[in-house]
């Protein structure tokens, strides 16, 4: 199943295209972007990386949607869902990664939102959650600004990071939504009047 297209108010979440390889390298060889991951990647690894997303999208019908500004400015980068299975299995994950020349845009939540709207509304999850180390509070702010809730009873140490190599990175910091709690929030958002807080 190729990727469906969703579109936000300024971005188009879109499937995967081979011009996107270069900028995507590019975006994974940088260690601003890579800071709380245990390295960057080789030009190999990403592009292996991107198969696997299509290949989930095949496999599942939802994934990490390539991710455009509609004003021109085109890639920056990834968000979506993604299984995490070592957590437990049918644990969905959803996740970002976006060049830094477009951080502190709202881009992150803006897409992650339509990220989780799609995974609860077509595919009714039961659960979406969401997990970073203790250092990257940028990431952890755009877990509470689409509605994660933090869940401290179940953060855990990170069975791929090793712990000898990137100690700070062991440790991550659980949020979830349920779909329950989704529904939930979108009911109190639509009964609100303008101007209530």
């Amino acid at each position: 199943m190729t990727a469906p297209t969703l579109r936000t108010e300024r971005l188009l979440l879109r499937p995967w295209r081979d011009a996107d390889l270069d900028p995507f390298a590019a975006l994974n060889a940088d260690p601003q972007v890579m800071k709380y991951f245990p390295r960057t990647l080789s030009r190999a690894e990403s592009n292996a990386f991107v198969k696997r997303i299509t290949e989930q999208f095949d496999e599942a019908g939802w994934g990490l949607w390539a991710v455009d500004v509609t004003d021109g400015q085109g890639f920056i980068g990834f968000v979506g869902l993604w299984p995490a299975d070592f957590l437990q299995p049918g644990t969905v994950e959803v996740g970002w990664r976006l060049a830094a020349g477009s951080w502190g845009r709202g881009y992150a939540p803006e897409a992650a939102t339509m990220a989780l709207r799609f995974g609860f509304e077509q595919f009714s999850m039961p659960e979406v959650v969401s997990f970073t180390s203790r250092g990257n509070t940028a990431s952890q702010r755009v877990m509470e600004k689409i509605g994660l809730r933090r869940q401290p009873a179940r953060d855990f140490d990170h069975p791929n990071v090793d712990a000898q190599e990137c100690a700070h990175l062991v440790h991550h910091l659980f949020h979830g939504l349920t779909r329950r709690e989704w529904i939930m929030l979108g009911q109190s958002h639509s009964a609100r009047t303008p101007g209530e807080p």
